[in-house]
């Protein structure tokens, strides 16, 4: 009897493995649709962020394009290292030269003085970190630097602008208008003037209104993409400061220049072939040389518009452009596109001091009286050549200029 009832007590065991087997199922089940629950629950978060973050204004750059190949990277590299040495060695050479001769301090002098300042420390301060960027790809020196380092770019840029602009009103005044009433005194108070209206356009990217884009998309930091109606505001306003109102000012002063000079052509050209009477002959040589000497300092001031215009242009285009279209800013040429317009614009300061000792034959004789001091390769003045330098009559073009 005993044995009866124990033989079915143990029949049933392929029942509890088949039983244990199907719970160990369900809780296999069970756990996998809630691993596939919280993945998709995350793919959901992410998705949502991604669109509020795209809604947003643009503080965070989109991932990295293809940077630069190996052999661009290399000459882009060396031309901008000698870009940095002819901006920082030849407008220091123009600041030293106004600051310790007292007769180069005119008006002018001192207003193309301003304008080395500007050239110099943007090479000083600016284009180590863009040439870093390059060498890298990456931005290494954190946001802080970053915000600092746009705030120094506008500031030295709007400052350049304005005192070409400053420059150029002075000479439509002389020329057209026959009125010179730029004294040494007003050249500092415009100088100091533009130096504070370029600070206040900057300084809003210091402290980070608006945000911008730290690299790896750009060689520095630069505007980006922004759907914000107060970003774009800004970067319009910017770009009207320091390009499109000086140019536009510039061209039309420049044209009017021009239409003067060519009057005053045709008139000395006409009195030369008429009669003259006791006095015509000293009027007519008094004419002709303030003509020459006028139209030889128009030329310098000219060519230095040519040059920012061709420097510049571009650059406020591929501003405007990264600012409005996200396809332009996320395209895979962002980069080297950057690199190409930013150091075009680098190369106006480093044009400039070549320019001047281009074109003024007292300052390029100035400028070689000066460097033996320091460099004793250079061949010295004689004498006589040092008696005749005058360097605060480079830009003087009153009516008895003597020549």
């Amino acid at each position: 009897m005993v044995r009866s009832t124990l033989t079915p007590l143990a029949a049933p065991r392929p029942v509890q493995t088949a039983v244990s087997t199907a719970a160990a199922g369900l809780l296999n089940l069970s756990e996998t649709h809630f691993r596939t629950g919280m993945a998709w629950a995350g793919n959901a978060t992410r998705a949502a962020n991604s669109s509020f973050s795209s809604q947003s204004p643009t503080t965070e750059a989109p991932a990295p394009g293809p940077g630069l190949g190996l052999p661009l990277q290399i000459f882009l590299c060396a031309a901008m290292a000698a870009v940095l040495l002819m901006a920082l060695l030849g407008n220091a050479v123009v600041c030293l030269m106004v600051y310790r001769r007292s007769a180069m301090r005119s008006a002018i002098n001192i207003l193309l003085a301003s304008l080395a300042l500007a050239d110099a420390l943007l090479a000083a301060l600016n284009m180590p970190l863009a040439l870093v960027t390059v060498v890298t790809t990456r931005w290494v020196f954190g946001e802080a630097v970053c915000r600092l380092s746009a705030m120094l770019f506008w500031l030295f840029v709007a400052e350049g602008s304005a005192i070409l602009l400053i420059i150029s009103v002075d000479r439509f005044l002389i020329i057209v208008r026959k009125q010179d009433k730029l004294s040494p005194r007003r050249a500092q108070a415009l100088a100091a003037a533009s130096w504070a209206l370029a600070l206040a356009l900057s300084l809003p990217l210091a402290l980070g209104r608006p945000p911008l884009q730290v690299p790896p998309r750009a060689p520095q930091c630069v505007f980006g993409y922004s759907a914000d109606p107060a970003y774009r505001a800004y970067v319009v306003a910017l770009t009207l400061a320091f390009f499109a109102v000086p140019f536009a000012a510039m061209l039309y002063a420049f044209l009017g220049i021009l239409s003067t000079l060519r009057h005053n052509a045709v008139r000395v050209h006409g009195r030369s072939d008429g009669k003259r009477g006791p006095a015509g002959p000293r009027r007519t040589f008094r004419t002709n040389v303030d003509v020459g000497f006028k139209t030889r300092a128009f030329a310098t001031i000219l060519i230095l518009f040519s040059v920012f215009t061709v420097c510049w242009a571009p650059f406020a285009a591929y501003g405007l452009a990264a600012t409005f279209s996200r396809a332009f800013y996320a395209g895979d040429g962002f980069f080297r596109t950057s690199a190409w317009l930013l150091w075009l614009c680098y190369l106006r300061p480093a044009l400039n001091p070549l320019i001047y000792y281009w074109q003024i034959k007292k300052f390029r004789d100035a400028c070689v009286d000066l460097m033996p001091k320091y460099f004793s390769f250079l061949p010295r003045l004689p004498g006589n050549a040092k008696r005749r330098i005058q360097p605060s009559a480079v830009y003087v073009c009153g009516e008895h200029t003597v020549v």
